[in-house]
């Protein structure tokens, strides 16, 4: 029975990739919580989100949620953040280091609803074209209502030196950074902020290689404008680092 046990909770603990499913990170406005951004849960206790989602709200984590506007969803729970840590070198003039990690105030039990996500290996980087998919409650056009059921979009990697032309993103775009889609026709909206960029390895696993963070502000499906996401593998000793330090 110990064995067993042991076994599973190994399981638990490291079955990563089997899908990422987005947490809604809400914020506290009167004696209410609404859906501000999305994020990845990477642990059983730690969450990554972008960090320009992050301000001087109370927040709270609703994980295992499909629908937005239905109460009490069968697998979900709302859990508070006990940490919650921002990159020392976020720049939010420059969008540079758009990164987050959220400290769960308890441990989540790991369900088929809740599971979360691997992480890439350092460094590695998306061949041009490579089918990759955003996932969340974003908007489904531009100025359109947030979704109440999640949507999910494949968006193909631009590679760097494509979407640093200057007539793509330009210099705004970094190394550290992951385009993806620009085809005019589909992308990820801003209610997607923070959420996953996720990319299948060649086992089918699945990995978190890009956080939502900035788009065109002419519109969501901007030719020659892709999606732009925080490079998930230019962080991974960053983000161990932050989880074992608290």
């Amino acid at each position: 029975h110990s064995l067993y046990y042991s076994i599973w909770s190994h399981l638990a603990w490291f079955r990563c990739g089997v899908s990422a499913i987005p947490i809604s990170l809400q914020y506290k406005s009167g004696n209410n919580f609404y859906h501000t951004c999305g994020g990845t849960l990477i642990s059983n206790e730690w969450v990554l989100t972008a960090a320009h989602c992050i301000g001087s709200y109370t927040y709270r984590v609703y994980l295992g949620k499909h629908s937005l506007d239905t109460a009490n969803e069968s697998g979900s729970i709302a859990i508070s953040p006990s940490v919650i840590v921002v990159h020392p070198n976020w720049d939010s003039y420059n969008i540079r280091n758009d990164i987050a990690l959220i400290k769960l105030s308890s441990p989540v039990q790991i369900t088929n609803a809740i599971s979360p996500a691997c992480l890439p290996t350092s460094g590695e980087t998306q061949p041009n074209g490579a089918p990759c998919y955003v996932t969340g409650w974003g908007r489904l056009w531009t100025g359109g209502p947030i979704a109440d059921i999640m949507q999910q979009a494949l968006l193909p990697v631009v590679d760097y030196s494509t979407c640093s032309r200057s007539d793509w993103w330009g210099n705004l775009v970094t190394t550290n950074m992951i385009c993806a889609g620009g085809d005019g026709v589909v992308s990820s909206c801003n209610g997607d902020s923070g959420g996953p960029l996720n990319c299948q390895n060649s086992d089918g696993s699945w990995d978190v290689n890009g956080i939502v963070s900035f788009g065109s502000s002419a519109g969501c499906n901007y030719y020659k404008k892709p999606s732009v996401f925080t490079k998930v593998s230019a962080y991974t000793s960053w983000i161990n680092n932050v989880m074992t330090s608290y």
